[in-house]
């Protein structure tokens, strides 16, 4: 049984008291169209469409069992670019690290 966090994407948008680039956490914009994953040199299709989806769910142990991946990505903004949507989705990775470096190593 998965329990669900409803404030988990306002968690994660307040983890992160700054940004470099005045972005803040956007994930619902995410049009899930999955170029980010075709255009990933690292080859990873779960960032950012699928966690995105799951904070968004408020699934935020499958949010944690990721940890690995959200700190995998390069932040080489190649999905940034190409994102028809205009995702932040380096800021979003960057918020997500603050969370879990709060929420799973306590830093």
């Amino acid at each position: 049984m998965a329990l669900l966090n409803p404030d988990l994407a306002d968690q994660v948008r307040q983890a992160t008291p700054w940004s470099s680039s005045g972005h803040e956490f956007n994930a619902s914009a995410c049009m899930n169209c999955g170029v980010c994953g075709a255009v990933c040199p690292m080859g990873i299709e779960l960032l950012p469409r699928k966690l995105f989806r799951y904070v968004l769910l408020g699934m935020e142990d499958q949010v944690k069992e990721n940890t690995e991946t959200i700190y995998s990505c390069l932040l080489c903004k190649m999905c940034e670019v190409n994102c028809p949507a205009g995702v932040h989705i380096a800021e979003n990775v960057r918020s997500l690290r603050h969370f879990i470096n709060r929420q799973v190593f306590r830093l």
